[in-house]
Order: C-alpha cells, then structure tokens, then sequence
C-alpha cells in the first residue's frame, strides 16, 4: 500500500463520473491539500475539442473554489481507463503539470507507469525548467 492510497482510491471513483464521448479516455485526478483536505475532479469533453478540461485541472479548480487563492497541493493522483475499463498509464499532461506546479511546487505526483506499477515523482522532475511568478 502506497503512502497516497486514498488519492489512489479516490481518483479511480472519479474517473467513473468523466464525460469524454469522443475519446474514450476516462481519467480522474484527486489531490490532496496542505491543508488535509482532499479534492478530486474528471476529465469533461466537448465537441469543441479546445474547450474540454482534464481531470487535474479540474480537481485543482475545485480546491481553489474551496480553499481559495492560497491553496497549496501536497500530492495529486491520475487514475484512467478506455472505455472497457481497463487501466491505462496516463501521466499528466504538459498544462496540468504546470499547474500543478504552480499550486504545489514540491507536489507527489501519482500514476500508473507501463508496466502496471505506480509511478511516484516530484513535479519539479516532471517539469524541470517550468515557469514560475517567483524569483
């Protein structure tokens, strides 16, 4: 059992309410706050393929809406599946990983790697080199 088996658990539930008609790719994404508190969110499609939004991205709007400008991520987890369900290794995209480390600039991210295992990293070793307000 990982440290993280919650968001684990908790993004796989997610996953289940995604609305992705045109891909089949059903992702969830659940974080948990500095503050303890956990927040998760789905990917939601649109015909207008631009205007759809990932699970991450998603559950981090969620935890702003709730915790406001000040939230802070200490971890997040991506869980996905095709539409037969069968788990698929999805890390985050390159926008969810700079708004994760926008929100959580030492964050655990979680997900499924090639080989069936979790996959635990830093985001600064997913996105080395990102954009940052500060100096």
């Amino acid at each position: 059992m990982t440290m993280h088996q919650d968001l684990l658990d908790e993004s796989a539930l997610a996953l289940k309410q995604a609305y992705a008609p045109y891909s089949q790719l059903y992702v969830g994404a659940a974080l948990r706050s500095a503050n303890g508190k956990l927040y998760s969110g789905c990917n939601v499609e649109s015909g207008a393929f631009s205007t759809g939004s990932c699970a991450e991205r998603n559950a981090i709007a969620a935890a702003v809406r709730a915790e406001g400008a000040s939230f802070q991520l200490a971890a997040i987890a991506i869980s996905a599946t095709d539409r037969s369900g069968n788990a698929l290794p999805i890390p985050p995209c390159g926008s969810c990983r700079q708004m994760i480390r926008e929100f959580g600039p030492d964050a655990a991210v979680l997900f499924l790697g090639a080989q069936g295992d979790i996959i635990q990293a830093q985001i600064g070793d997913l996105l080395p080199h990102s954009f940052s307000l500060a100096t």
